[in-house]
C-alpha cells in the first residue's frame, strides 16, 4: 500500500519529535502492508524551505535502510488554503502536478471552488484532505460533491472509517464513499500512539460499502500513479 498524506517527519509540525520516533512510525507503516509514505508536514502558519523537507527525507529513508525497514519516504505537503497556488510551487507530492489541499479545521469556506479552481489553472492537481472531518462537510455532504470537478480529487483518512473520529465523521466517510468521489484513503497519521500510520483496517471497512477491487486502488492503483504523476 501507498500512503499518500503522513506526518511523519520530525520536529516540523505536530508529529513526531525524534528521527527515532519516525523510524518507530515506519515499522508500524510497515507491519500494517505499507511500502511508501509521503511524508506531508502541515504547511498552515509558515512556509518552510522545501529543501528542509527533502534533507528529513532523506535521511529518513537513510535511517529506514540501516533498520532494514521496507519503506520509501517521499516528500510532500499538507498545504492550508491560506496559501495562494504561486506560494507553494515546491510542496507538491513527488515533484508532481498532484498537492494536498487542506481547508479549515472550523468550516469551508464560501470560496472553496474559487479556490480549488485556482489551484487547477495554476497548473495543479489538488487533492482535498480528509473533508469528513471538516464540520461543514461532516453536517451535509453533499457540499464536498459540489466541489468534485476535473483534476479535483478527494483523500479520507482511513480512521474517519473505522470511527476514530466520531460517529459523525464515519457516517460522512462511509457517504462520500458511496457517492464514488473518493479517490484515496491515507492514514494521516501523527504518532505511534494515536493517529498511527494504518491502512489496512481503512481499506477493509471501505471494501465493504465500495468492493475489495474499488478499496483497493484507494491504497494501491490510484496513490502509484499518483507518485509517478500519471492521470488518474
Amino acid at each position: 500500500m501507498i500512503d499518500l498524506h503522513c506526518h511523519i517527519l520530525p520536529d516540523i509540525d505536530d508529529g513526531p519529535k525524534t528521527f527515532a520516533e519516525s523510524v518507530a512510525m515506519a515499522k508500524i507503516a510497515a507491519d500494517d502492508g505499507i511500502a511508501a509514505i509521503v511524508a506531508t508536514p502541515h504547511l498552515n502558519e509558515k512556509l518552510y524551505d522545501p529543501m528542509e523537507i527533502s534533507r528529513r527525507v532523506h535521511w529518513l529513508n537513510h535511517l529506514l535502510r540501516t533498520e532494514k525497514i521496507p519503506v520509501s519516504i517521499l516528500a510532500g505537503a499538507d498545504v492550508s488554503v491560506v496559501f495562494k497556488p504561486a506560494q507553494v510551487e515546491g510542496f507538491t507530492i513527488n515533484d508532481t502536478e498532484y498537492i494536498l489541499v487542506e481547508f479549515p479545521h472550523t468550516h469551508l469556506p464560501k470560496n472553496a471552488a474559487e479556490i480549488l479552481s485556482q489551484f487547477v489553472t495554476s497548473g495543479y492537481k489538488p487533492i482535498i484532505t480528509h473533508p469528513e472531518r471538516n464540520p461543514s462537510i461532516t453536517a451535509n455532504p453533499n457540499l464536498l460533491l459540489e466541489l468534485v470537478a476535473v483534476n479535483r480529487y478527494v483523500q479520507v483518512t482511513a480512521g474517519s472509517l473505522t470511527g476514530d473520529f466520531g460517529k459523525d465523521v464515519q457516517q460522512c466517510a462511509r457517504r462520500l464513499l458511496q457517492a464514488g468521489v473518493v479517490d484515496i484513503l491515507a492514514t494521516d497519521a501523527h504518532s505511534t500512539t494515536y493517529r498511527k500510520p494504518l491502512l489496512s483496517h481503512g481499506m477493509k471497512a471501505a471494501a465493504e460499502i465500495v468492493g475489495t477491487d474499488a478499496a483497493q486502488q484507494m491504497v494501491f492503483g490510484v496513490p502509484a500513479k499518483i507518485i509517478a504523476g500519471l492521470s488518474i
